[in-house]
């Protein structure tokens, strides 16, 4: 048995947390809010209640609101310029995932010179060490997705590229995260059920992985137990607080399960697919491949027993072959409607498969090392062409 575990973050989960946040000890007195070019913080008043609570704190604070779906890098270099000027001691991540990933990337270049991509490892980036420590991150999360307030990890695409590749290290942890489940009401139910199965592919594909331990197995599968569990509910009736909480700490857990283990390939497949089209939902591209992408584990027998115990946290308490966990999750899809997504409503083209396959190895390769089992590019092509719809 042997295992590192690091996760230096304060978090504070549970309903009315947000309201907490003065009382903290934040680390400075002028913020630069980071957040989506969306309306829902505004609309839904998750904004202004961040900012009351900065005021009651006496911090200062800058807006920077320009955020995408899928975060580009030119807006990482514009907000990291927007906090040097203004003199921002630390950032503010509020909204999804794209805007906490975006948070962490604009500290590191709040502090360092040249390009951010000078510093990210994989693709064409020239992996340089981070010379000076990141300014400090607050995550507030109003989406149960990508587990990002508990881990360092952040996305960001290179549109130049289109290379859509994560990065992070000890110091891109946040500092302080609230998981509020109040701020998750008003999520659709279509962007619930996208988060949610990329909550729940960030626990099954740490618990396949190569370098799974005792601490993010107990992670992941109580991740996968509560999603198993309550997405559905979720994603049925938005209204309903327990489901939204559970499925709030199945993310949290999630992320707990990326810092102490990490993702698979599956991430490698859909971060090609998004970063040739970025209207496509880094959730819904996860689902699309994931039938086929598991079945391929499934049949290779490189991790039967892992297999059937995550069947078994998903709901199919009778599990006793690989194959059950795949026939368990087309079931959770099918209670979000999540079963007909297709690659060919947002653009993708089968012709398309082969680059995909290359631009995943080329881009986040590093993840196919940690797979049960190697899979070729030839094995990759032949899961995107039998997603395809």
């Amino acid at each position: 048995m042997s295992f590192n575990y690091f996760i230096p973050s304060r978090i504070l989960f549970g309903k009315g947390q947000l309201s907490e946040l003065h009382n903290q000890s934040l680390p400075g007195k002028k913020a630069l809010i980071v957040t989506s070019a969306g309306t829902s913080v505004k609309k839904y008043g998750y904004l202004g209640r961040l900012e009351e609570e900065l005021k009651k704190a006496n911090v200062e604070f800058i807006l920077f609101d320009k955020i995408l779906p899928n975060p580009i890098k030119p807006h990482v270099m514009e907000g990291a310029k927007l906090a040097r000027e203004s003199g921002c001691d630390f950032i503010i991540g509020l909204g999804g995932g794209s805007s906490i990933d975006s948070a962490k990337s604009i500290a590191v270049m709040a502090s360092n010179e040249g390009d951010y991509w000078d510093y990210v490892g994989g693709g064409s980036g020239k992996g340089m060490p981070v010379a000076v420590d990141p300014l400090p991150v607050v995550a507030i999360t109003t989406t149960a997705g990508t587990g990002t307030e508990a881990d360092p990890w952040t996305v960001i695409t290179n549109d130049e590229t289109n290379e859509k590749i994560g990065f992070g290290y000890d110091k891109t942890f946040p500092v302080l995260s609230i998981v509020d489940p109040d701020l998750m009401m008003t999520v659709p139910a279509h962007l619930t059920a996208y988060q949610g199965f990329d909550a729940l592919f960030h626990s099954t594909e740490g618990y396949i992985n190569v370098v799974a331990n005792e601490m993010s197995d107990m992670y992941a599968l109580k991740s996968i137990e509560l999603l198993g569990k309550y997405l559905s509910k979720a994603v049925n009736d938005g209204s309903d607080e327990e489901a939204r909480e559970k499925v709030a700490l199945a993310n949290t857990l999630a992320g707990m399960v990326e810092s102490t283990s990490g993702c698979t390939s599956e991430h490698s497949l859909e971060h090609a697919m998004s970063a040739f089209h970025p209207d496509l939902p880094h959730g819904a591209g996860l689902i699309m491949v994931s039938r086929e992408y598991y079945t391929f584990f499934a049949k290779s027998g490189a991790c039967s027993q892992r297999m059937i115990d995550m069947a078994v946290a998903l709901g199919k308490k009778d599990a006793k072959e690989p194959m059950d966990f795949v026939i368990a999750l087309l079931e959770l899809q099918k209670a979000c409607g999540m079963d007909n997504l297709k690659m060919s409503e947002y653009g993708i083209e089968k012709s398309e498969m082969e680059a995909l396959a290359k631009n995943a190895r080329h881009t986040m390769g590093g993840l196919f090392a940690c797979d049960p089992v190697k899979l070729s590019d030839k094995d990759v092509v032949e899961i995107y062409n039998k997603s395809y719809k």
